[in-house]
């Protein structure tokens, strides 16, 4: 009868212990990043031949971690500078600066985008092969 209660205890911390290895696996991860899986900034779903990514940088990873920061990055064939665009839109988002954005040169194309008081940095870059790279980045909701 002594083991048994011995036995609950050691149960109940290595549960405790498995559920914290599952929240900690995301930011130990290449996707630390992406909160929705299968959806641009939770607001749409991702484009066909979007590959999802994240900044490798420690200190981007340790400001997400921290709520701090919030970003997604987002791979696609092709240079394709406003393809992400339309799914924030129907996410409720509204693009400031016109169709040309704020910055527009041949190799990267940037935008804000504001909902409510809610703003998100839209950078797109041109990758070799082509591909585009692009970065939504901005405040968590609440902060």
């Amino acid at each position: 009868m002594r083991r048994g209660w011995l036995l609950l205890p050691a149960l109940a911390l290595l549960a405790g212990v498995g559920v914290w290895q599952v929240g900690e696996r995301r930011w130990r991860g290449p996707l630390y990043c992406i909160a929705e899986p299968g959806r641009v900034w939770g607001v749409s779903p991702l484009p066909a031949g979007a590959t999802p990514a994240c900044p490798e940088s420690r200190s981007y990873r340790e400001e997400v971690r921290s709520g701090f920061a919030r970003v997604e990055q987002y791979v696609l064939p092709g240079w394709r500078p406003r393809v992400l665009v339309a799914a924030l839109e129907a996410g409720g988002y509204v693009p400031q600066g016109g169709p040309e954005g704020l910055y527009r040169d041949a190799d990267e194309f940037a935008a804000l985008l504001n909902r409510g008081t809610e703003q998100l940095q839209y950078v797109a870059e041109r990758l070799p092969g082509p591909r585009t790279r692009v970065t939504l980045s901005g405040r968590p909701t609440g902060r």
